[in-house]
């Protein structure tokens, strides 16, 4: 089949601004209690939606239909929990509801106080302990399942807790805390408490005490054996995010699986999960992260003996595996390079069912870019990871070499991996090649890379970023004067800080509420992070030379190349005034610049609307800064 010549960055492609809109964001999945009911959260648009189905073949169905399902404690998550017929699910309001999975309308069970989160229910449905927070106090409180009771706390003094989990009998409880400076990928502890309940009164915690952590040890996701007698769990004191597990009689630790490989994730968001045991409590099932490549595998906990699922092996990304408590039918998000999104289950030695899919009209495999992990050398030293994604369209070919957009994650201990990118899809079909730049502090690495990052924010990530791009000229898989780059939050800010150190290296940046004052960050930041710098930077005022070199605002008129910015008005983590302060510089100093402020948004984009208004936006952006240029 001959193909159309057409310049690289102007290719007709099937992936439109409207179509990347109707999409969904599959954020959560769970069983019932039986194993027979599976439920799961669809984010569409700027609503979260409950969906449900059971095992007699029936179509999939809503729970919710007029209230939103959406978290907001820190960056979310730990929506919702099942069981004993009832899903129990944080309402973007802030206040826990119950609701029936045969039928019915939900009710509340607290008062219009705080934000809850992270609901768990105990093993007799009839009391639930969840995640509250509130003028910025955290704890962790319960209330009875039907919400007849006020609520009462359960465990407070630490800044943070997460991932709470009861024991099978009721009797004991597991969490996660930590306090500030830490964030959870830094330090924290793994919490056991006695659950003492007299008279028929509210219960209460006894006996509390540290299992394992410190203030230099990540810990992740504890979860009781169905006997009771192991507690599993992620830690990285050994350099990586393994499994160990606690005997919870001999009180001793052990590592299940030491391998040389991330098996946990950072917890930027409660209610996060890699693996959870088999209902008879003799296998753990797990996912496991292989530089930027996800794998599915058992381990039986007597002899360590680890099996690869490669009934899955189709799928190179999985995110809230589930385990049902008595079918041993695995739960998943799962997706691939040319995958979008999938709930999906899985019975061994039987077949996957689909259940749902983020893209209703998915685009044909061959007509997408097939993404691949790639490495190269950071001119200070060490190995540099990335994903790159050719530019690539079945009906058209270039001539000369592609623009490039070198896109930078956010975090900054976030990683790019092998799922499924509308993004980088809506630019590789219209003929960008599409570099996701791990950077030294990017997990998937294992903790010393994520912690190379430590002090030396606007450095590593920068040189990275800069030597990926040129990775690319050096193998001919860009064009020198058509690079660009992009990135949100913490990414933004090291796209504002590679335009002021690097002028005139790309052609052209793309900020999402990037950050552009350290200082002020410091002092406006969600509680979740407003120690974070400190690592990332260094301590003020001690630091405060650092802070002013390294923050963009101050080298403004180094800027050579175009640049937008995009920020949601109602950005709590970084604030609207940090893009505003940089655009009133680059008016000064007359950089060419857009701005584009999306009312309703706050720390990404969540509505249709605003999701069509920026893909388009940004591709005239770059049509006419980068691609315009070219011959035709």
């Amino acid at each position: 089949m001959t193909k159309t010549v057409c310049p690289y960055g102007l290719w007709p492609s099937p992936i439109t601004p409207e179509y990347l809109s109707r999409g969904k964001r599959l954020a959560e999945v769970g069983w019932d209690a039986d194993g027979l009911i599976l439920v799961w959260l669809e984010e569409r648009s700027d609503r979260g939606v409950l969906v449900c189905v059971n095992n007699n073949g029936q179509a999939p169905r809503e729970l919710t239909n007029t209230l939103s399902v959406r978290a907001k404690v820190g960056y979310g998550g730990g929506e919702f929990t099942v069981g004993h017929g009832y899903v129990y699910f944080a309402e973007q309001s802030g206040r826990l509801y119950r609701q029936s999975v045969a039928s019915g309308t939900a009710k509340p069970l607290l008062e219009a106080f705080g934000y809850a989160t992270s609901p768990c229910l105990s093993p007799d449905g009839a009391w639930l302990v969840y995640i509250h927070s509130y003028e910025g106090t955290d704890i962790i409180a319960i209330v009875d399942s039907e919400g007849k009771q006020w609520p009462q706390k359960l465990a407070t003094g630490a800044d943070f807790y997460m991932q709470p989990c009861w024991h099978p009998s009721g009797k004991w409880l597991t969490w996660i805390e930590w306090d500030h400076p830490q964030m959870p990928w830094d330090g924290t502890r793994l919490m056991l408490a006695h659950v003492v309940t007299e008279n028929g009164q509210c219960p209460r915690l006894l006996k509390l005490s540290v299992i394992t952590g410190d203030t230099h040890t990540g810990i992740f996701q504890p979860t009781f054996s169905p006997d009771g007698m192991l507690i599993a769990y992620i830690s990285d004191q050994n350099g990586w995010s393994n499994l160990w597990i606690y005997d919870v009689n001999q009180k001793t630790c052990r590592c299940l699986i030491k391998e040389p490989a991330d098996l946990g994730v950072p917890a930027w968001t409660h209610g996060r999960r890699t693996f959870g045991f088999s209902p008879n409590g003799q296998h753990i099932y797990f996912l496991q992260n292989e530089r930027g490549r996800w794998k599915t595998g058992s381990v039986e906990i007597a002899t360590g003996k680890i099996s690869t699922l490669t009934a899955l092996s189709d799928y190179e990304s999985f995110a809230q595996l589930a385990i049902s408590p008595t079918t041993s039918t695995i739960a998943v998000i799962g997706s691939a390079g040319t995958t979008p999104p999938q709930i999906l289950t899985y019975t061994p030695n039987a077949e996957i069912k689909i259940h749902t899919q983020a893209i209703d009209e998915p685009i044909a495999a061959e007509r997408l870019s097939q993404p691949k992990p790639i490495e190269w050398a950071s001119p200070s030293g060490g190995t540099i990871y990335g994903i790159y994604y050719p530019p690539t369209n079945p009906d058209f070919e270039g001539n000369d070499r592609p623009p490039a957009i070198i896109q930078i994650h956010g975090g900054p201990t976030g990683q790019r991996d092998m799922s499924f990118s509308s993004t980088n899809q809506f630019f590789a079909t219209r003929g960008y090649a599409v570099l996701e730049v791990n950077y030294r502090g990017s997990t998937g690495y294992g903790k010393a890379y994520r912690q190379a990052l430590n002090g030396k924010w606007g450095i590593y990530d920068v040189e990275d970023a800069v030597s990926g791009a040129q990775h690319l000229l050096d193998c001919s898989l860009a064009h020198p004067e058509r690079l660009v780059i992009m990135g949100g939050s913490a990414g933004g800010y090291t796209v504002l800080r590679t335009l002021t150190t690097w002028p005139g290296f790309f052609k052209a940046g793309v900020c999402l509420y990037g950050i552009s004052n350290l200082f002020t960050l410091d002092a406006e930041t969600h509680k979740f992070e407003s120690h974070y710098l400190k690592s990332l930077v260094g301590p003020l005022p001690k630091a405060n030379a650092i802070y002013q070199e390294r923050s963009p605002i101050f080298s403004v008129e180094k800027i050579r190349d175009s640049i937008a910015i995009f920020q949601g008005e109602e950005d709590r983590v970084v604030p609207k005034d940090q893009a505003e302060l940089m655009v009133n510089a680059l008016k000064q100093h007359g950089v060419p610049y857009e701005y584009h402020l999306y009312k309703g948004e706050g720390h990404g984009w969540r509505k249709a609307e605003t999701i069509t208004k920026f893909y388009t936006a940004v591709e005239a952006f770059l049509k006419q800064h980068v691609v315009s240029s070219q011959s035709l």
